[in-house]
C-alpha cells in the first residue's frame, strides 16, 4: 500500500466519481481505476459501490478512510516537522477540550497562540471528556485536556491540577454552610448529569463510600442548561468553581466548597504515545502549561498545581 493510492482513495471519495477525481487528481480516469481496484484487491474488501451516478463508499470504505485519513496526516506533518525543525513552530494543531475546561482556557489558550505562535493553525474541539479520549487514540486529535489521571493504554498523561468541586445555588437559596460536607447534601434538591457522565461518578463514588443517597430531582448533561436549571430555582447541583466563574462574578450564583478529598478532580494533558508529536504540538503543551499553571496561582482557576507526568502505558 502507498500513500498515493491513499491519496487518490482519499481523491475520490470527496469527488464522488472517478471522472471528476481524475480531473482533480491529474491522472488518467483508467489509471485511477486500475489504482483503486489494485488497492480494494490488496485489503480485500470492496471499498466503494459503483453506479451510473458514481462511486459511493461501502461500510468497509467509511472505517478505511477515516484511517486513510490520519495516516496521510501523519505524513504531511511529518514531513513539515523535519523541514521546519528549526524555524518557528507551524502547522495544524487539534486541541480537545471539556467544556468545563474550555470556558476556562479556551479563548486564553487561543489569545495566547495568535500572539506567540502566529503560523500555528489551532483547532479547539470542545466536547464531553468521554469522547475527547477516544478521538484522540483514533489520531483526530493532536492534543487533548483530560479529566483523570487513571492509566489509559496509549496515552501519556501530564497531570496538570487537581481542582475542587463545589456545591452551586441559586443567589437566593438559604445560607451554605462554612463548611459544606457530603452529609449536607442529602436534603438539597439536586441538579445533575447522567450517569453515565464522569463528573456523575465522581459524585456517586463519593456518596457510596459514605452512604449518603442524593435527591436528585433531574438529570441534564448540558452545561449550560444545568446551570440555567439552578439559576431558575429547580434546584442546586454540584461543579468544578471554575466552571462558573462568570456567573457568580454576576450574582446569578453562589458557590460553597465542598469538605471531602474524594469530590475532586485532576485535569491531564494528554497526547498519543504511538503517534510522535510535532514541533507545533509540543509547543502548545508547553504554552497551555505555562498558561494553566499562570491561572492556579492567580487563583483564576482554583485548585492545586500537580505538574506531574503519567504515563498511560
Amino acid at each position: 500500500m502507498e500513500l498515493r493510492q491513499l491519496r487518490y482513495f482519499l481523491g475520490v471519495c470527496e469527488a464522488g466519481s472517478l471522472l471528476q477525481a481524475s480531473g482533480r487528481l491529474h491522472i488518467a480516469q483508467p489509471a485511477l481505476g486500475q489504482q483503486i481496484a489494485a488497492l480494494e484487491e490488496e485489503l480485500g474488501v470492496r471499498l466503494f459501490e459503483r453506479s451510473t451516478r458514481g462511486m459511493a463508499l461501502t461500510q468497509e470504505g467509511r472505517v478505511f478512510l477515516e484511517h486513510a485519513k490520519v495516516v496521510l496526516t501523519d505524513a504531511d506533518r511529518a514531513k513539515e516537522s523535519v523541514r521546519h525543525l528549526a524555524a518557528e513552530p507551524l502547522g495544524p494543531v487539534v486541541l480537545g477540550l471539556p467544556t468545563t475546561v474550555a470556558l476556562a482556557v479556551a479563548v486564553p489558550i487561543v489569545q495566547a497562540c495568535r500572539a506567540r505562535y502566529p503560523r500555528i493553525q489551532l483547532q479547539v474541539i470542545e466536547a464531553y471528556s468521554g469522547f475527547l479520549r477516544e478521538w484522540l487514540e483514533m489520531g483526530r486529535l493532536d492534543m487533548a485536556l483530560l479529566f483523570g489521571d487513571g492509566p489509559d493504554p496509549g496515552l501519556l498523561k501530564r497531570v496538570l491540577l487537581e481542582e475542587p468541586l463545589a456545591l452551586v445555588a441559586p443567589p437566593g437559596a438559604p445560607a451554605l454552610p462554612p463548611a459544606l460536607r457530603l452529609h449536607h447534601l442529602r436534603r438539597m434538591e439536586l441538579v445533575l448529569p447522567g450517569r453515565e457522565h464522569g463528573l456523575r461518578r465522581i459524585i456517586d463514588d463519593a456518596c457510596a463510600q459514605r452512604g449518603i443517597t442524593l435527591n436528585v430531582v433531574a438529570e441534564i448533561d448540558s452545561l449550560i442548561s444545568v446551570k440555567k436549571a439552578v439559576a431558575a430555582g429547580v434546584g442546586s447541583t454540584i461543579l468544578s468553581p471554575s466552571s462558573v466563574v462568570e456567573e457568580v462574578a454576576a450574582g446569578q450564583l453562589q458557590t460553597a466548597p465542598i469538605q471531602e478529598s474524594r469530590m475532586r478532580r485532576r485535569v491531564v494533558c494528554a497526547t498519543r504515545i504511538s503517534r510522535p508529536t510535532s514541533q507545533a504540538t509540543n509547543a502548545l503543551i508547553a504554552l497551555t502549561t505555562e498558561l494553566v499553571r499562570g491561572m492556579v496561582g492567580s487563583g483564576a482557576w482554583p485548585g492545586r498545581w500537580m505538574g506531574e507526568v503519567i504515563s498511560g502505558r
